[in-house]
This record gives C-alpha cells, sequence and structure tokens, in this order.
C-alpha cells in the first residue's frame, strides 16, 4: 500500500514555511498522540505518518529531495532508519506535555522498549539508533566514543611526555592529563577509559581516543622505530677510515668509519634508535654516509691530488 503524501498527511501546501509545517504538525501530533487515543490503532497508524511526514519535511535536505523525486523516489534512496537519522522531537512533545520514553519504540511498532529496531552488528543485539535519540535498551560504545587528534614534537615521542588536552563534551569544557609513551608514533592511538561522552539515559561514559600525530625532525627521519641521519664525510676519511661525529637521540656520539666508504652506503648504530613500546629494546640508528667533494682546493691540494691521479687513483 503506497504512503500519502507528505504534505497531505500535514494537511499543508507544497509551499508551506517551516513554521506552518510545524505548527500543523504540533496540532496532529497533540491529536494523535497514542497517550490520547489508548488502543486505538487507527490513530497511532496516523500518529506514524505525521511523525514520517515531520521528520521528512522539516529536514531542509530530505524535503528537497522528496520534492525533487516524489514518494517513489524518495523511498527508494532513504531507509527509514534513514529518515529518522538526526530526528530529535524530544523537546517537542515535553512542550507538548507528553513524555518522550517510547516515542520511536511508538513509530517503529514496537511495545515500550522492546520494539525492533536493526542489527547492531555487535553480537545479534537489537538497537533504535536514530540520529540524536538514543532509547534505554541499547547504547553502542563506539557512539559515546570522543576523538582528538594531538601533534607533538618529534623528541616527546623519542622521550614520552605528558600533555593536558582540552576538548569540548556533552558535560561542558574538559581537560584531562595523558601520558605520552615512548616510541608512540603516527597514526597510534591512546585510549583514556570513561573519558568519552555520557549516556543521559544508562550512565554509561565512552572513552577518549587520542590519534597521534609526530612532528618532522630538521635531523633524524624516523621509520617505524628506525632513525636515519645523513652525514658529511671528508675524502680522506672516506678513502682512509677515520672517526666522525654523528648526532643521536642522546646527544652526538664519536663513529668510526671505515676506509673505502662508499658514498650513499650506511653505518649501522645498533640500539640507538626508537624505543619500543613496553619495551627495553630499541630500534637502530643509520648513517647515511655523503662523501663531501669540495669545490674549491689549494694550489697544494690540487698538486697532491694530481700525485695521486699519477698512481691511478
Amino acid at each position: 500500500m503506497a504512503k500519502k503524501d507528505y504534505y497531505d498527511l500535514l494537511g499543508v501546501q507544497k509551499t508551506a514555511s517551516e513554521d506552518e509545517i510545524k505548527k500543523a504538525y504540533r496540532k496532529l501530533a497533540l491529536k494523535y498522540h497514542p497517550d490520547r487515543n489508548p488502543g486505538n490503532k487507527q490513530a497511532e497508524e496516523h500518529f506514524k505518518q505525521i511523525n514520517e511526514a515531520y521528520a521528512v519535511l522539516s529536514d531542509k535536505d530530505k524535503r528537497k529531495e522528496y520534492d525533487a523525486y516524489g514518494m517513489s523516489g524518495f523511498q527508494q534512496k532513504y531507509t527509514q532508519e534513514d529518515i529518522y537519522r538526526n530526528f530529535n522531537i524530544g523537546d517537542l512533545f515535553k512542550d507538548l506535555g507528553f513524555g518522550t520514553g517510547d516515542i520511536y519504540s511508538i513509530i517503529f511498532g514496537g511495545q515500550g522498549r522492546g520494539a525492533p529496531g536493526r542489527e547492531s552488528g555487535r553480537g545479534g543485539r537489537r538497537v533504535h539508533d536514530f540520529g540524536d535519540y538514543v532509547t534505554k535498551d541499547r547504547t553502542p560504545a563506539g557512539e559515546l566514543d570522543l576523538n582528538y587528534e594531538l601533534e607533538i614534537p618529534f623528541m616527546d615521542a623519542i622521550r614520552g611526555a605528558e600533555k593536558v588536552l582540552s576538548f569540548a563534551s556533552e558535560r561542558g569544557a574538559e581537560e584531562v592529563r595523558v601520558k605520552i609513551p615512548r616510541g608512540v608514533n603516527t597514526g597510534q592511538k591512546l585510549r583514556l577509559h570513561g573519558k568519552g561522552s555520557r549516556d543521559p539515559y544508562t550512565g554509561r561514559t565512552g572513552d577518549l581516543y587520542v590519534t597521534v600525530k609526530v612532528g618532522e625532525h630538521p635531523v633524524f627521519k624516523r621509520v617505524g622505530n628506525d632513525l636515519y641521519v645523513k652525514k658529511e664525510v671528508k675524502m680522506t676519511d672516506a678513502f682512509l677510515g677515520g672517526c666522525i661525529e654523528v648526532p643521536t637521540i642522546d646527544g652526538p656520539k664519536q663513529v668510526k668509519i671505515p676506509a673505502g666508504v662508499r658514498s650513499n652506503s650506511k653505518v649501522r648504530l645498533k640500539g640507538l634508535g626508537v624505543p619500543q613500546i613496553g619495551k627495553q629494546a630499541s630500534g637502530d640508528e643509520y648513517v647515511e654516509v655523503v662523501i663531501d667533494v669540495p669545490r674549491r682546493v689549494t694550489d697544494r691540494q690540487k698538486a697532491l691530488l694530481e700525485d695521486l691521479r699519477k698512481e691511478n687513483l
């Protein structure tokens, strides 16, 4: 059986303003509300229909789609759940003098809190999910969780730190301290249990998930738990080997360069990389050798180089 036109259900013209639509809905909701028509199935069915009509026509985007495609096209695009998403009539019904506890159960054909809803996908539990309105018989944990993106300096990710986060929840402006573990990397999440939103019906609270973004460093490049750094080496050190000073996260260190090292080759410094979260072990540091070829040389240096060339070097 095809549904009646939404405008006809509310008794308004297609050109009706938002205020006119709201006024018409309030009048009909008051007339057909189940509390005023106990046991009257016909009134209950009409109550469902005018709520669906108002859910669509009170939403600018849905109304635009409905006007463009008509009832048939609109129903192909929007499910019942889509229609009622972000539709909150709580304050409206309080204003009319009725409780809102089971409004959605009535609309969707249930009896009280046991009304059927969609499958949540979590253990097959039934839920009623209509945007801002959440009934007591369900509170998927994910919907109570809050997300926060925190950018931290490169060295804070290496050494660990403590930060104070400021964020907004339904409780208002909040602050919370979070410990940054040594070795955290971009994209990793820190979970703060019980710091999410609070369900007004059950009192349950979700969690706050802090997604870390690590800033860049002018010297080090990080890949997983390993660090990479480029170091220029004089030609003589490259030929003969020697010690060079290399930056590490623990400060500069003297590192031996083997004789005959080639440009772009890497020297591994075991255990001088990023600490692994929750472990004593660390990654490695790799020193990429870049042989420094001077653009200008003195006459003596040039003469020495000429001698080396005669030696086929």
